[in-house]
């Protein structure tokens, strides 16, 4: 502890100087809600709100103020009391000089004179622009929140709306200063998207909220520590992978720049303190990126993203270079920071706005650009600063309403041309003559024609085997024309998923098959190598458990692919969301055994085999009868070839699902997919996500946090309390043994998704009959260390094939009767 504090001493020391020096609004109020007398916290003076209605503050005499009869002896004083508020009122603020202000309201519930405030349901009120709606707090914690605004009036009135008639709203203490001047800035800021980058406008007038303000590398950030009053945390809980990330720090204060960052900015500490690059661990090869996962909603919004640097690293001038991304788009190439002032240690900061899309997340990586020199390779950052977009579609949506009746007109008349054109279609259709059916082709494991498209293809009987395009798939395009038919023009309410690539929609298409049609964003083409790969992978495979591929669409530069529909959608929503019935034990076992066929096929279907890459809960879907199959193979490699051991290739994949060999070495093979696969075997188990950064430290790794209760044999402990009472021993035995088995830190310590798929297959037997078979020879059944382990003597099950096609029954023999042969002693 001594030694920890002698560390960061001298941050502490700067920490003072810098707020000595510190801001001085134009507007300052700061005030003690319900209070009757004034309080002094971090030297600051907060006010009574008077408790005369009409004076002061307080708008309208529709408030209580409480007193907290029992204080926490560690809270502050602001705590101690609150403004209770029964009906619709606030507070009104005159204003000095207009700008942008910060609003922090600072909400810590207690129980007094009735009021329970951890019942309050209300919603905040700005100037009549709605900036907090629906708060209610479920629990005793302190809760800030803090707004960046523009003010352009005389006043701000701050109004309290109860969520209904007998409910309230309450607030503890209120902050409203003026911000320093040009603290959120209009020119320069980048907008990521999937449709490349852009400058983003007006960035000034909208609304921000701070989601997370983090001190990279550094201790925590007091409000008496920064000239802002903020709060700065450590990055510990928010690195995707520890090791890759060192911790340095400087004693010299930051060499500041006119028209840089300065001390209101970020503080000393903040740009004193760094990670970097752990070139020292010889698990990583040189280059890698030091990555981080922020928590924000999952409500698809805006964020802006201030990125902290300072070059507190190098030894000269030009010897830093470094990439930034920013949820996967590369935000910054060749960054070299001395290159901005031509000076070292002086702080810079970068703005840059993303959408979150379906992400609960936003995800920022630095690492080593192709400039850098082998001896200074290295990449760094200083602090981050997430801030949520407020109200950034209005302008959309305004537009939209301008622009309903003419829609609308040209709606009707859209309809009724259809109408008449499928009038005449019917007629015409009367008069031909029905072709004669194909026969049904005989699917196995070698990969299909190219030239010959997919039994899927709802393409006309003549186009079925026409010579293949340029990309040898012409057979498999579907009109762009059919597909606006199918999803009503793309219609928003059709929208049932969204990702990287694009929106997916539920459509229908002319012969009444239900699809999911995915589109990309119209008009980019950054998600073009991902939608070339899925045509070539998915035209060449066909499996009862892979999502098949129905057509795909690339006109009036647009980029869609067309699956078959799944009714019950993504396997993650039917663990752990809500509005779904939960699974059974029996029907977790016979999802993972078909997503285990899947995967098997794929790694065993041709000479090099296929890796998926991006095997997760989302990418495994369920049609009407929870059969389960593999989905989205944008990222998807073939494998290596017989005389080779892997693919040296980028890291690509999921956090919280990514084979931790892959991404040291950068070496991919097909144990990639089985590591991924026993993530998704414990989160079947447990019924929580991969990674989920809102809990404890120890908790936010599935796989780390379920092998710690499989070391100390008390997995039952933290398994879905919905599979109470329903798992036999023996059952969840072997299902943990092999999702273990799966996550060991070498591939050749993994199982093959053979071995996988037959363990799954004899997890669910012991379900069903509680009784172990004799193993053959040479073979162990329970026994997880040893080197037979996954090879298990049992019948293949009859309800599952791992054929090609569903109900194609013609095969003398399946797969599975040829590998029970190869892989078991009494077959050889």
């Amino acid at each position: 502890m001594v030694t920890k504090f002698i560390r960061f001493l001298p941050l502490i020391i700067a920490s003072l100087v810098s707020f000595s020096s510190s801001f001085t609004p134009s507007d300052n109020y700061l005030l003690n809600c319900g209070s009757p007398s004034n309080t002094s916290i971090y030297s600051r003076l907060f006010l009574t709100d008077s408790t005369k209605p009409g004076s002061d503050f307080l708008s309208a005499d529709r408030s209580i103020s409480l007193k907290n009869q029992v204080p926490s002896p560690n809270s502050s004083t602001l705590y101690h009391t609150a403004r209770v508020f029964t009906r619709s009122s606030g507070y009104r603020f005159n204003i000095k000089k207009n700008g942008t202000h910060l609003v922090r309201f600072h909400f810590s519930p207690f129980v007094s004179q009735g009021f329970d405030l951890t019942t309050a349901n209300f919603s905040v009120l700005v100037n009549g622009n709605l900036i907090l709606g629906g708060l209610h707090l479920n629990n005793t914690d302190t809760v800030l929140r803090e707004y960046i605004l523009k003010i352009d009036r005389t006043a701000v009135e701050i109004v309290f709306t109860p969520g209904n008639e007998s409910g309230f709203g309450f607030v503890n203490a209120i902050e409203l200063f003026s911000a320093p001047r040009d603290f959120i800035v209009d020119e320069g800021v980048k907008l990521l998207s999937a449709d490349g980058s852009k400058v983003y406008k007006n960035l000034s007038s909208r609304v921000l909220e701070t989601v997370t303000r983090i001190n990279v590398g550094g201790p925590k950030v007091t409000p008496f520590n920064d000239t802002l009053w903020r709060t700065w945390i450590p990055d510990d809980d928010y690195l995707v992978l520890k090791s890759a990330a060192r911790r340095v720090n400087t004693t010299h204060p930051p060499n500041y720049q006119t028209g840089g960052a300065s001390r209101d900015i970020a503080p000393d500490s903040v740009y004193m303190t760094a990670q970097e690059m752990n070139r020292e661990n010889p698990n990583f090869n040189a280059r890698f990126n030091i990555t981080w996962n922020f928590p924000v909603g999952s409500d698809c919004a805006r964020y802006l993203v201030r990125l902290h640097f300072c070059d507190i690293v190098s030894r000269g001038l030009n010897l830093l270079y470094f990439n930034v991304y920013i949820n996967g788009y590369l935000a910054c190439e060749d960054l070299d920071l001395s290159t901005v002032y031509h000076a070292l240690a002086s702080p810079v900061y970068f703005d840059v706005i993303v959408d979150s899309g379906d992400s609960t997340v936003v995800q920022v990586s630095v690492g080593p650009s192709i400039l850098s020199s082998t001896s200074a390779m290295n990449a760094i950052l200083n602090g981050a600063e997430i801030m949520k977009i407020l109200g950034h579609e209005n302008s959309e949506s305004s537009t939209k309403e301008k622009n309903i009746w003419i829609i609308v007109g040209l709606v009707v008349g859209f309809v009724g041309l259809c109408l008449i054109l499928l009038a005449l279609l019917l007629v015409m259709k009367c008069w031909k003559k029905k072709p004669k059916p194909r026969p049904a082709e005989s699917v196995g494991w070698t990969p299909l024609r190219v030239n010959g498209g997919s039994s899927h293809s709802r393409m006309s009987e003549g186009t079925a085997y026409v010579s293949p395009g340029p990309n040898g798939y012409l057979a498999m395009r579907i009109p762009f024309a059919d597909l606006q038919f199918a999803t009503n023009n793309f219609d928003k309410s059709l929208i049932i998923g969204s990702g990287g690539f694009g929106m997916v929609y539920k459509g229908v298409l002319r012969d009444n098959t239900k699809v999911a049609v995915k589109r990309g964003v119209p008009g980019s083409r950054q998600g073009l190598p991902e939608f070339q790969t899925e045509i070539t992978v998915l035209s060449k495979i066909r499996h009862r458990h892979l999502v098949s591929l129905v057509g795909y669409c690339e006109e009036q530069s647009e980029m869609i692919l067309v699956y078959e529909y799944m009714e019950k959608g993504p396997l993650k929503k039917h663990l752990y969301s809500s509005g779904f019935p939960p699974l059974s034990w029996k029907q977790r076992l016979e999802i993972c055994i078909g997503s285990a066929r899947g995967l098997h096929y794929l790694h065993t279907g041709s000479a090099q085999g296929i890796i998926h890459r991006d095997i997760k809960s989302t990418n495994i879907l369920l049609d009407e009868n929870y059969v389960a199959k593999v989905a989205d193979f944008g990222l998807s490699r073939s494998g290596p070839c017989l005389n080779e051991t892997h693919v040296s290739t980028g890291v690509k994949g999921s956090f919280g699902y990514l084979d931790p060999e892959y991404f040291r070495r950068q070496q991919l093979t097909d144990k990639s997919d089985v590591y991924s696969f026993g993530v998704v075997l414990f989160e079947v188990l447990c019924a929580r996500p991969a990674v989920d950064p809102l809990l404890a430290r120890e908790q936010v790794n599935l796989a780390e946090w379920a092998m710690q209760w499989q070391k100390k044999g008390m997995l039952e402990q933290i398994i879905d309390p919905h599979l109470a009472g329903q798992i036999k021993p023996s059952s969840l035995k072997k299902f943990v043994e092999t999702a273990e088995k799966c996550l060991a830190d070498y591939g050749v310590d993994r199982p093959t998704m053979g071995d996988v798929l037959w363990n799954l297959e004899y997890a669910l037997q012991l379900q069903e009959t509680a009784q172990q078979r004799e193993p053959s020879e040479g073979s162990s059944v329970d026994g997880p260390n040893s080197p037979t382990f996954g090879i298990v003597p049992q019948i293949p099950s009859s309800n599952i094939r791992a054929d090609g096609e569903r109900g194609n029954h013609n095969s003398d023999i399946s797969t599975t009767d040829v590998f029970s042969q190869l892989m078991t002693n009494d077959g050889r």
